[in-house]
């Protein structure tokens, strides 16, 4: 079976227990095939948290869930040192946090204070731990799925722009459709019948997430859509190269990760397309995901009611297709 079918069999699988959320699924297996972290935003009840479970429960892959509150300490995250008592005398030794897990949810991101949310950055980012001076390293297969609520901020932490600008997405869910929230019903009353009688299929082996994360190093894209892409995440930062509205409407733009992660993102899109070169259509239909969150908006458009969604629109308008 070839690394492309073991990969739509588990978007499949996924999709399976997940409906009316296809993008969601979608960015997950994009993110996971691409290296990188989410940070998932929507309201209670729309199957986040149930989501990163179905990927998790359909690889060969642990899961660990951290629900973020005002009182967690980073050692929470990462792991501390623990004294313990030897015929010698006594020693430290390392207790691993739930970090090291290949999946990490963390639940509610929001809440915890910055000090807990700067424990991910350096795992995020470096796929390493350091604590008491010595550094750690993370399983080869890690990702992070973080979740905020977009409502309810009493009480709440914003995340500074250095964490976020470690997440490769920032994925919005909304409500599903009548249809789907029927089969939703539906779905749930045959898993509580099922629970006990039913086996679920083989997981994926984590080693078709490695073979297809090498055929996507070896999709192409022309110096056209590179420098496509460029251009769209240069505007950000000289939106008055554009238009004098775009230029009110942002403070600060996309850094070079940002052009990074979407030229990964644009080629696993390919990859999973069946091509070996990524189009346009490759960019544009992921650059919401990956300049959302990297797109701050001025006060004046903030005040106008201008969302980040609605200045990547406008960039897209003006930023010419090769």
């Amino acid at each position: 079976m070839s690394q492309l079918s073991e990969i739509q069999r588990l978007r499949d699988q996924i999709s399976e227990s997940i409906i009316g959320q296809s993008t969601l699924v979608d960015r997950l297996v994009v993110g996971l095939l691409a290296n990188g972290n989410l940070l998932v935003e929507g309201l209670p009840g729309l199957a986040k948290t149930r989501a990163v479970k179905a990927l998790a429960g359909n690889l060969e892959a642990d899961l660990s869930r951290v629900q973020f509150t005002p009182d967690l300490l980073p050692a929470d995250i990462t792991g501390t040192e623990i004294y313990y008592a030897t015929e010698g005398g006594g020693e430290f030794r390392y207790q691993p946090g739930p970090i090291f897990s290949n999946i990490v949810l963390a639940d509610e991101v929001n809440r915890a204070p910055a000090k807990v949310q700067a424990a991910l950055l350096e795992a995020m980012e470096e796929r390493q731990v350091t604590v008491a001076g010595t550094t750690h390293s993370l399983p080869e297969l890690f990702m992070v799925m973080a979740t905020q609520n977009p409502i309810d901020h009493d009480g709440t932490y914003p995340l500074p722009e250095a964490q976020l600008d470690r997440f490769m997405m920032h994925v919005e869910v909304g409500y599903p459709n009548e249809d789907d929230e029927t089969r939703i019903i539906e779905l749930v009353r045959h898993e509580n019948t099922q629970r006990h009688t039913q086996a679920g299929p083989a997981p994926i082996a984590q080693s078709a997430i490695f073979a297809a994360r090498v055929e996507i190093d070896a999709v192409e894209s022309s110096p056209a859509i590179t420098r496509y892409l460029v251009d769209l995440v240069s505007a950000t930062r000289h939106p008055e190269r554009y238009s004098s509205d775009l230029a009110g409407w942002i403070d600060h733009g996309a850094s070079p990760r940002g052009g990074i992660h979407l030229d990964r993102a644009a080629r696993v899109r390919a990859w999973l397309d069946g091509r070996s070169y990524t189009t346009p259509e490759d960019v544009r239909g992921i650059v919401h995901d990956v300049l959302r969150h990297r797109v701050s908006p001025s006060y004046e458009a903030s005040a106008e009611g201008i969302t980040p969604n609605q200045i990547v629109d406008e960039l897209l308008k003006l930023v010419a297709v090769p």
